[in-house]
């Protein structure tokens, strides 16, 4: 697809992409602060592991999709 030939399409692409950005940053932002287990104050306790586990598995699907999204 040539995005010089349908700026609507290219325009959506980013409205998409920043969608699913800001979609994964909010559930990040409420499971890690609002419930506290991006936190820990001696030691890291194992849902703080888990917590951290599900974060980094999630962002490496979140880029390969961005990046598969992106291809033209």
């Amino acid at each position: 697809m040539n995005f010089e030939d349908d700026p609507r399409a290219f325009l959506v692409l980013i409205v998409q992409t920043l969608s699913v950005l800001i979609i994964w940053m909010m559930i990040h932002v409420l499971v890690g602060i609002y419930f506290g287990f991006g936190f820990f104050a001696d030691m890291p306790g194992w849902e703080n592991y888990l917590y951290y586990i599900f974060l980094l598995i999630s962002l490496y699907f979140l880029i390969k999709y961005i990046l598969n999204r992106w291809k033209f």
